[in-house]
């Protein structure tokens, strides 16, 4: 008799060995996507389909997924899979079958946002594999590249330097002193080209770290000054001073010294970024223009204003 033969079903012995619950996880481990991905199909019509292992109240359960959950569990084991094993295999993907039809019965796929998610990430993975699998020719590649140099250029650096003056608290935790009117009248000294050094003194400006005098990238800046007062930073072109910025208990006051803004590097140092961001982009276009059509073929309908 067949495997894929109805008759040839059985259930599975009490006492499974060990490996027998490695099975447990195969329902676990594809769940929705499974069905989304087409291991259980509509069996078409009264007749046996041919390349069923299984029918679930009219749902088929294609020999071939079955054939790759043997292979899945013959390649985690030392020993030729028995008759057991194999029955036991075609009962697990029998039973998540019925768990998946019970849970679209009771609306878990629509109310459940687990499941929702699991739905949503197995149709996208469904659309988007296979797109740009055929490898761009280098001609291709070398266009992609000319038109997003800026895309793949190294990140800029920022030569800044700082004055920072800190916030004092009463025991009430009020603001006392007069930091950010020190802030203000350190930005327009420096405007007026007075040296840094000597502003600093006059109002005395303190850093908890120093800010290093040179050249830093923007993930650097994040870390020795926070994140609003660097970003204040990367926005300011050479020679500019900034306004009197709050970061934290302090007010900072930025110059930007100099600014470099590293070139393309070349397409032979990048080709493999290139190729996994064209890849990346023709998936994104892929899901889109099925998004678009789906949206065109629905019924949509929304209440009047």
């Amino acid at each position: 008799m067949s495997e894929s033969d109805p008759k040839r079903i059985e259930r599975s012995p009490e006492g499974t060995p060990a490996r027998g619950r490695w099975l447990l996880a195969i329902g676990a481990a594809t769940g929705f996507a499974l069905a989304v991905a087409g291991i259980a199909e509509n069996a078409p019509g009264p007749a046996w389909p041919e390349d069923a292992a299984a029918t679930v109240n009219g749902i088929a359960i294609r020999d071939a997924n079955y054939q790759r959950a043997l292979a899945a569990l013959a390649q985690d084991s030392r020993e030729p899979l028995s008759d057991t094993d194999r029955a036991h295999v075609l009962n697990r993907l029998i039973e998540e079958e019925l768990l998946v039809q019970r849970a679209q019965e009771l609306g878990l796929d629509r109310s459940d946002p687990v499941v929702r998610n699991t739905l949503v990430a197995a149709m996208i993975e469904s659309i988007v594999s296979g797109v740009g699998q055929q490898e761009p020719d280098d001609d291709e590649v070398a266009r992609f590249y000319d038109d997003n140099r800026d895309f793949f250029a190294r990140t800029d650096r920022y030569w800044v330097r700082q004055l920072r003056f800190a916030v004092s608290r009463d025991d009430d935790g009020r603001e006392q002193g007069d930091a950010r009117a020190r802030a203000e009248e350190a930005s327009l000294r420096l405007r007026q080209g007075e040296d840094l050094a000597a502003v600093r003194e006059a109002l005395g400006a303190a850093s908890v770290v120093p800010l290093p005098d040179g050249f830093l990238p923007a993930n650097k800046l994040r870390e020795y000054l926070g994140p609003t007062p660097a970003l204040a930073a990367t926005r300011l072109t050479t020679g500019e001073v900034s306004d009197p910025v709050r970061g934290g208990s302090a007010w900072y006051v930025l110059q930007m010294v100099e600014r470099a803004s590293s070139p393309p590097q070349p397409l032979e140092v990048v080709e493999s970024q290139v190729r996994a961001e064209m890849r990346r982009r023709a998936g994104d276009q892929s899901l889109r223009s099925y998004l678009d059509r789906l949206r065109t073929e629905a019924d949509l309908r929304f209440p009047s204003s």
